[in-house]
């Protein structure tokens, strides 16, 4: 059913699912994170409550707008088919004034309570998540979530700016660990909607160029992960607890990644996707306990 043939009444639950939550909630959890590991001792309160929350409101922002090109598409997608916009119960012109509202708000809070690095930072990482990659590389090259991906890695640095106001390589360490997290953690998710990616016309890697090439990609950017979450360990960043954890789960994601190439199931790809969110979930407060006591 088409947004326009479809009259609902929009709740307070379809604004709140348009900006992604668990997406976001995953995003402020690296960025306070960034916010720990930039400074020896505690966060200051204000930063910490301050700092996320704008982070977060621009990063649904982003998700809102994601929303909102993707309209079309989400409609033909079984698994995104039941959105608020596809439903018809959010008109296009009431998620770009709610995206507006939030962004706007959440910029304001960065500007004048936590600082501009920060606030300039988050918007720059707004506009290559909700323009460039959604808008243009999302339907321009296979390579759509390698380069994209950059913007969704931002978030560590940005809790590190916000409590700093500086960049700094450990901030960068924490964004490329996510970068190179990016591409096997969605690659899996794409083998597992391929065929609803192929209805799209979205140049995802498993369409264009096969199941087989995709497994491969991911095996690659896994070892390449696996080599990346060590380097704060390489740097005296973190302790040999931070280094267990690292390899633990960089190991079990290789694991994964393997079975996925040589013996994959129904649902292996989807296992693989799921497992990648809990390597992200337990490797950054792991990192965060290892800077506080330093096994």
């Amino acid at each position: 059913m088409t947004e326009l043939s479809q009259k609902q009444t929009a709740s307070w639950r379809d604004y709140y699912e348009m900006c992604k939550p668990r997406v976001v909630m995953l995003m402020i959890l690296t960025s306070m994170v960034g916010m720990f590991l930039a400074v020896p001792g505690m966060v200051p309160f204000d930063i910490l409550i301050l700092g996320n929350l704008g982070i977060a409101l621009v990063a649904g922002s982003g998700a809102v707008v994601n929303h909102l090109i993707d309209r079309k598409i989400d409609a033909v997608m079984r698994r995104t088919s039941n959105r608020p916009m596809p439903q018809g119960r959010v008109a296009p012109k009431q998620a770009a004034l709610f995206a507006a509202m939030i962004g706007v708000l959440g910029m304001a809070i960065m500007l004048i309570w936590v600082n501009a690095l920060s606030a300039w930072l988050t918007l720059a990482s707004f506009i290559g998540y909700a323009f460039i990659y959604t808008g243009y590389l999302k339907r321009a090259t296979p390579q759509n979530i390698v380069i994209g991906g950059l913007s969704g890695a931002m978030p560590p640095l940005l809790g590190w700016a916000a409590v700093t106001g500086t960049i700094e390589p450990g901030a960068l360490i924490l964004v490329l660990i996510i970068f190179a997290w990016t591409p096997p953690h969605f690659w899996a998710l794409a083998i597992h909607r391929k065929e609803e990616y192929a209805k799209t016309g979205i140049p995802m890697l498993p369409v264009t160029h096969g199941e087989q090439l995709t497994k491969i990609h991911i095996i690659l950017y896994t070892v390449i992960l696996l080599l990346v979450s060590v380097m704060p360990w390489l740097i005296g960043m973190s302790g040999l607890l931070y280094l267990m954890a690292a390899v633990v789960l960089g190991a079990g994601f290789l694991a994964w990644s393997l079975v996925l190439l040589f013996k994959p199931g129904r649902n292996t790809a989807m296992d693989t996707f799921k497992y990648s969110i809990i390597y992200l979930m337990v490797l950054f407060p792991v990192l965060m306990v290892d800077h506080y006591f330093m096994f």
